[in-house]
């Protein structure tokens, strides 16, 4: 397959990185040049469970994507949530009526502005348990196991989701078919609303949280209200499973010594976070149908008076 990484952080390079590996014709678009220039200069360089690689991957900026003769079969979206339009503007030339277009990005409900752009039946949702760290530019830390679940919006689109499995699954992604991936979303979602906001503003790993006495109260009243809101929708989730999903992650010995990826934006690098994608999107549809949200809503405030005081713009 003909592939482009929308978004060539930490996730997105994983994601090129393994399907490069498994010979698929990958580009990666960002709009971070010093990365862009590294990658390009020195190749994609990877700890990748303990051994260093290197892998030559061809990237460009979003801003000059536009020039290159590149007709994508294949565009997986990992950039972050408030930079979803310009990217999607920036490689429109390099998509066709084919193009299938899968969006990995954390939080909800980003399909309403990906159809803006591209055809209803060409979008699919997935889901996905990896993680990545970008070490600095052109520079990954890739470890543990992960998986990925996705599935067609548009109904009689199976075929063309499993294919997508297929290639994912070549490349060693443990993908799979979901017929109910809003939930897998908003389960996911509930890990990032606790994980990642609780460890940004605490500026520890995942373990440290995990072992903090105070983490499974807070973390308990954050997905009661992930969960309240997914059933507004018509959107059933177990809670029992949604913590021990959660707490799993806890385990120094699989992803616990990880930051999140919102610890990695605001505190290693300075840069805005998904915060309004993620508890933000619960305390707008708390509003819509008159769910009370406290914990999402002052998690929320704390990240943006965070980023306030750190000078990020």
């Amino acid at each position: 397959m003909k592939i482009i990484i929308a978004g060539a952080g930490a996730m997105g390079s994983r994601f090129g990185l393994m399907l490069h590996r498994a010979n698929h014709e990958v580009v990666l678009v960002d709009g971070w040049q010093e990365h862009i220039d590294a990658i390009n200069k020195n190749g994609l360089q990877a700890n990748f469970n303990g051994e260093k690689i290197v892998e030559n991957i061809s990237a460009y900026n979003q801003n000059e994507i536009a020039k290159v003769d590149f007709s994508a079969d294949l565009v997986i979206l990992f950039t972050k949530a408030m930079q979803l339009d310009s990217m999607l503007q920036s490689i429109n030339s390099l998509l066709h009526e084919d193009t299938k277009v899968l969006c990995l990005l954390n939080g909800i409900g980003h399909e309403d502005r990906i159809k803006k752009y591209v055809p209803y039946q060409n979008i699919f949702l997935g889901n996905t348990m990896w993680t990545s760290g970008l070490q600095g530019p052109g520079k990954v830390k890739l470890f543990g196991d992960g998986s990925i679940d996705l599935q067609n919006l548009a109904q009689g689109q199976e075929q063309a989701a499993n294919t997508i499995v297929e290639a994912l699954n070549q490349a060693d992604l443990n993908a799979k078919y979901s017929s109910n991936i809003l939930s897998s979303i908003y389960k996911k979602a509930c890990v990032n609303g606790s994980v990642n906001g609780l460890c940004t503003i605490l500026e520890c790993n995942i373990a440290s949280l995990g072992a903090s006495s105070y983490a499974n109260t807070i973390i308990s009243q954050i997905v009661d209200e992930f969960i309240a809101i997914a059933s507004a929708q018509n959107i059933f989730l177990d809670k029992d499973e949604v913590l021990t999903q959660i707490k799993s992650s806890f385990d120094p010995e699989t992803i616990g010594l990880h930051y999140p990826s919102m610890y990695q934006d605001l505190i290693d690098n300075k840069r805005l976070t998904e915060i309004d994608y993620i508890n933000g999107v619960i305390v707008r549809k708390g509003k819509q149908y008159q769910i009370s949200t406290p914990y999402c809503n002052f998690l929320t405030e704390l990240i943006h008076s965070k980023e306030e005081i750190l000078g990020v713009r």
